[in-house]
């Protein structure tokens, strides 16, 4: 789907097991077109510059492996933030990158959620368009039920700002 805003594509993703329906995974993805060359939109998705358009409601923070400038394949990130009172920590191990191209990382919490985050940059006619897949489970059947039911919602609207701050950023730079 393609939109501006990003377009929602919220899927449930559902198995049969033992005769019952089973809650797998938040399965979400989102588009967002960007006037501007991918070879710039690119340019946001390196440590030092990502923290100002990802994270930001958390003031998240990265602390990246050997103080690296640019993401790499099995790089760890550890990315650490508030969400009210409460410090949250999460480390990411980045699983594939391609500069201007593609960054995808897998991630675990503290509380055991954990998950995969994809972003894919592709040339357009009028600039660019970024592609966000962001995939986790929750551990646990009532987590599962309350992130079907809540999480899933919160972070979807996350993400979706996420790609509009992007968005912001990258045009008026």
């Amino acid at each position: 789907m393609y939109g501006n805003p990003p377009s929602r594509v919220l899927r449930l993703v559902l198995a049969r097991a033992s005769g019952k329906i089973t809650l797998l995974m938040a399965d979400l993805s989102f588009e967002q077109e960007i006037s501007a060359p991918a070879k710039i939109v690119g340019a946001f998705f390196v440590p030092h510059r990502m923290g100002a358009w990802y994270g930001c409601e958390m003031d998240l923070q990265f602390e990246v492996q050997g103080g690296a400038v640019e993401f790499r394949n099995g790089l760890k990130v550890r990315l650490t933030g508030r969400l009210g009172r409460r410090e949250v920590t999460h480390t990411a191990v980045v699983t594939e990158f391609e500069r201007g191209r593609v960054l995808e990382w897998q991630f675990q919490d503290a509380y055991g959620v954990r998950g995969t985050q994809r972003w894919e940059i592709e040339t357009t006619e009028t600039g660019s368009r970024v592609r966000m897949r962001d995939r986790y489970e929750m551990p646990g059947r009532i987590p599962k039920i309350l992130d079907w039911l809540l999480t899933r919602h919160a972070v979807a609207r996350r993400d979706r700002g996420e790609l509009a701050r992007l968005k912001r950023l990258v045009e008026h730079s």
